[in-house]
């Protein structure tokens, strides 16, 4: 199995529970979010994963990657942090109550 293969059911499953966000308050807000720390999440993959790469921590088999690398690091190890910065934001508005759930909760 390739490591692009690997990265899909990741993906899926962020984009599904991102989905189910969309009509909750703030989404646009908590996209632009979850678009910054990614940007950030991608500048820290870039850096460690090239630098432990280097250092001889790891390596990837050319046969299961696609080819594509940023520096030493394949493309493929930049989708979970994206996921991450995704996911983790939508997880947690799934998890909270919404206001008018709890207002009904209460009374």
């Amino acid at each position: 199995m390739t490591y692009a293969l690997i990265v899909v059911p990741f993906v899926v499953i962020t984009a599904i529970v991102v989905l189910l966000t969309v009509r909750r308050p703030g989404f646009g807000p908590r996209m632009t979010a979850s678009v910054i720390a990614a940007g950030v999440l991608i500048a820290l993959t870039a850096v460690f994963d090239n630098v432990m790469i280097a250092a001889g921590l790891f390596t990837y088999p050319e046969t299961l990657i696609s080819g594509v690398r940023i520096g030493l690091a394949p493309i493929e190890d930049f989708a979970y942090p994206v996921c991450a910065a995704f996911l983790v934001p939508a997880v947690f508005t799934l998890l909270t109550p919404s206001r008018a759930r709890h207002e009904e909760a209460t009374a």
